[in-house]
């Protein structure tokens, strides 16, 4: 039976951390569904609709990822779409705390739904969409940490194109 995922979050914007976790969890599952989570609380950068522009054209090759957006509750989108487990990023132990304390939620929700964790690559594992678009607004270098088309975006948005 082919086993369907989901790799949920806001990815404002989408960074090189992301990418090595979609390019890996498509390795490790039949369909990967990444899904961008519309949050009226945030104030993003991105709207809905360009993050899930920058993630299609990320995953453009990879041919068993799609790119989805929801609201709610993760776990009621996941059983809509069929997907049997989720995929989460962990970074650091503090992101392990957060994690740990939403996967029991979730179980409890959604018990037939698994919580996979993967750590991203070493070189990724301080950045976070946060992180990375304070650094960027203060004229620091993020080349690298983000994919190309993701940066071309952040420069158009926060140096007006330059």
């Amino acid at each position: 039976m082919p086993v369907k995922a989901l790799y949920p979050g806001t990815f404002d914007p989408p960074t090189n951390g992301h990418a090595d976790l979609i390019q890996r969890g498509s390795k490790l599952f039949d369909h990967l569904i990444v899904a961008v989570l519309v949050n009226p609380v945030k104030d993003p950068l991105f709207t809905v609709e360009e993050r899930v522009e920058m993630l299609k054209e990320l995953t453009a090759e990879i041919g068993n990822v799609s790119v989805a957006t929801f609201d709610g509750l993760m776990v009621e989108f996941a059983r809509r779409q069929g997907a049997s487990a989720v995929l989460r990023g962990i970074r650091a132990i503090s992101d392990y705390e957060y994690e740990f304390q939403m996967a029991l939620m979730n179980r409890r929700l959604a018990p037939e739904i698994e919580t996979v964790f993967l750590q991203p690559a070493g070189r990724y594992s301080f950045v976070s969409s946060r992180m990375l678009k304070e650094v960027f607004s203060f004229g620091g270098d993020v080349s690298g940490l983000v994919p190309p088309n993701v940066l071309k975006r952040l420069r158009a948005r926060i140096n007006g194109g330059s």
